[in-house]
């Protein structure tokens, strides 16, 4: 089981990086929240994905490297970086933290802590 949490967890992040928002969402339970270490507290996870959809115009690539993950029952921990391509050849790398927890296969709660370098032109 906690190998599918695994997969599930690396599923949603392909489906963000593919731009196949419907497919995020739906792994999602309804009441599903998510935290950032922004300040700006907790979101919906509608608000959440609606937020990445606005900000990924400028985006040529985006994908999530998996470094690491851990898992127990209906929970997943897992480092990853997330590389981004901008249109204008711009190079950012996010590095980051993610808690993933499940109730019925299903994401329930996600906790991000992540930091950016990055932003100089390709070449």
């Amino acid at each position: 089981m906690s190998q599918d949490l695994k997969d599930k967890a690396i599923t949603y992040l392909r489906h963000l990086e593919n731009r196949k928002w419907a497919d995020a969402r739906a792994m999602c339970s309804e009441k599903a929240t998510v935290w950032h270490n922004d300040g700006k507290g907790d979101s919906t996870i509608e608000e959440n994905i609606s937020g990445m959809e606005a900000l990924v115009e400028p985006v040529r690539s985006m994908r999530y490297d998996i470094t690491r993950q851990f898992s127990q029952p209906d929970e997943v921990l897992q480092q990853h970086v997330l590389n981004v391509v901008m249109k204008d050849g711009a190079l950012f790398r996010v590095d980051a933290a993610v808690y993933f927890r499940f109730e019925n296969g299903l994401i329930t709660r996600i906790e991000e802590y992540a930091g950016m370098s990055g932003g100089n032109p390709a070449g």
